[in-house]
């Protein structure tokens, strides 16, 4: 059946579309959490909701696993996990307020060095974070869900 269709089934597989907040404090520090149900360290984010603008969702998702308030700014990358079908939207963010704290997704909340993130993030994680202290961009990449693809 055609996509164009009311009401039609798709053949598509289909996509869902998170945030991420590539947060950097003035010292160069990154906002990273631990993450509750798998126990990684990754960037803050999860999945857009439908209302929501980009950057209104990265702002929401920071606030709520962190409780740091920020400012999202530029795009600094796009990633696909191949093996899941999640586009990742990232953007560099700036703290504006809040206290940092744990949340119901996050059991740990740091603020890591580039040399901590490096340490503690599998490569499609930590590079988010990398990408974005770069400044060049956006990057866009694809991963297999443990390394990047061609």
């Amino acid at each position: 059946m055609s996509n164009s269709v009311p009401g039609a089934r798709s053949t598509s597989p289909l996509h869902s579309v998170s945030v991420a907040g590539a947060v950097v404090r003035e010292d160069g520090r990154l906002l990273a959490i631990r993450r509750a149900d798998n126990g990684t360290w990754e960037l803050p984010g999860g999945v857009l909701e439908l209302g929501e603008t980009p950057q209104e969702g990265v702002v929401r998702e920071v606030l709520e696993e962190t409780g740091v308030r920020v400012e999202a700014g530029q795009l600094t990358g796009v990633y696909k996990n191949l093996a899941r079908g999640i586009v990742a939207l990232v953007f560099r963010c700036r703290p504006v307020g809040g206290d940092e704290r744990t949340s119901d997704e996050a059991v740990a909340v740091e603020w890591l060095t580039p040399a901590e993130v490096r340490e503690r993030m599998t490569e499609v994680y930590a590079v988010r974070l990398l990408d974005a202290m770069e400044g060049a961009g956006p990057h866009v990449r694809a991963h297999d869900g443990q390394r990047f693809v061609s």
